[in-house]
């Protein structure tokens, strides 16, 4: 392998990471800012022609306000998450698929279940535990924050994903980290309180 297929597919493999994660913030944000910019010719359509044409664009911008909208409602949230779990992961595996088809069918799709499925399940879990907490400790209340800053996440690592793959990369890695070790914790406190009762 070249330096330059090397590098090519480092920056595949980056971007592909970036665009399922912020799948695990938001299911359909993604893909929409990947239309705008394929339409407004910032990106080549290339991989993402599925997403080329200002009808898909329409389509995937009412499916944003319903989301993004629906998680602003209390209560509502937390039964949009039974729908984005899977949601969140099977939009993952397509994002990084989508992003590695110069690697083979049998590479491609096994990584993208791993990594891609695997980085937006953990990204959303995440976001169902600060939830649940939040759910838990406000009533719901403060839900809507939390849902503001997860679409503002999945805004910024989208476009960095396109922009700074690499940055997004490392970012991801953070986050990642801090949501595994906040499951963790959540998980064990459960635990404990199970054994106590």
């Amino acid at each position: 392998m070249s330096e330059f297929a090397l590098a090519d597919s480092i920056l595949a493999l980056s971007i592909g990471l970036g665009l399922a994660a912020a799948s695990g913030f938001r299911v359909f944000l993604p893909p929409m800012i990947l239309s705008g910019a394929i339409n407004l010719e910032l990106m080549p359509a290339g991989q993402f022609a599925l997403l080329d044409g200002w009808v898909i664009f329409a389509v995937l911008t009412v499916a944003v306000i319903i989301e993004v909208g629906g998680y602003l409602i209390p209560w509502v949230d937390n039964l949009l998450d039974m729908v984005a779990t899977p949601a969140a992961a099977i939009a993952g595996v397509l994002m990084m698929g989508s992003m590695l088809d110069d690697f083979g069918p049998a590479v491609q799709w096994s990584m993208s279940i791993v990594a891609g499925g695997g980085v937006a399940g953990t990204v959303q879990t995440g976001t169902v535990a600060v939830r649940a907490l939040s759910t838990g400790t406000t009533g719901g209340l403060a839900n809507p924050v939390f849902s503001i800053f997860e679409a503002f996440l999945a805004i910024l690592i989208t476009i960095l994903a396109i922009l700074a793959p690499l940055i997004a990369v490392g970012l991801i890695a953070i986050g990642l980290i801090y949501a595994v070790r906040f499951i963790q914790e959540r998980k064990a406190k459960k635990a404990l309180k199970r054994m106590s009762a």
